[in-house]
């Protein structure tokens, strides 16, 4: 098999590389990392020393490709299916680069502060940063409320890498800060994302893991 994902069924960013997987039927080896476990952990970092999955290595083409969206990029490009992950289009592409953008960087990120904030230890928390990442998530959350209103996926042109970018995005966002009923159309989005058969598969498979998740 060409390709091998070294992930974590759990982490956020995992589940992005895995619904674009997923959504194109792209065959591939899942090598769990657990870096609690030293093997595995040195295992991993002999494959990308900054130790932050998810990574996908395509052994035919000897490439190692480490972060989420550069993942979704290189298979649209080497290993394209019915889901037209990247629009061919320039301008259609930079519109969805953007929303990736703005899913991993505006609702992505504070939500994994705030959720984080919670494990650390007593006298370490920061309730500073946290307000500031729940004013930014509330801001990110009112941007994508308007944009979503009578809209089915981030791009009216079909499911792709802004979408890929959403789920998790928003999975968790709805874990640290409840939005169903202040942004009933973005809730809608998450329910459409989640029954979607790409990402329900991701969810399954993280279920058993479930209980790790410290929100």
């Amino acid at each position: 098999m060409t390709l091998k994902l070294y992930y974590h069924p759990l982490a956020s960013f995992c589940w992005k590389a895995l619904i674009a997987l997923y959504e194109n039927d792209t065959p591939f080896e899942a090598i769990l990392v657990d870096l609690a476990d030293p093997q595995s952990a040195a295992d991993f970092k002999a494959v990308w020393p900054m130790g932050k999955f998810p990574v996908l290595v395509d052994t035919e083409r000897d490439r190692t490709v480490p972060e989420s969206s550069i993942i979704i990029e290189y298979l649209a490009r080497h290993f394209p299916g019915p889901s037209e992950l990247v629009p061919a289009d320039p301008d259609l592409a930079r519109q969805a680069r953007l929303r990736d953008r703005i899913f991993d960087q505006y609702v992505h990120e504070p939500m994994q502060k705030i959720v984080l904030d919670n494990i650390r230890p007593d006298g370490m928390r920061d309730p500073f940063g946290v307000a500031a990442a729940r004013a930014q998530l509330v801001t990110a959350l009112d941007m994508l409320e308007e944009h979503m209103a009578g809209q089915e996926w981030a791009l009216a042109e079909g499911f792709g890498l802004a979408d890929c970018a959403a789920a998790p995005a928003l999975f968790y966002a709805d874990k640290a800060q409840p939005f169903g009923r202040s942004h009933p159309s973005t809730m809608a989005y998450l329910e459409r994302l989640k029954a979607r058969p790409s990402f329900a598969r991701v969810l399954a498979e993280a279920e058993p893991y479930f209980a790790m998740f410290p929100g």
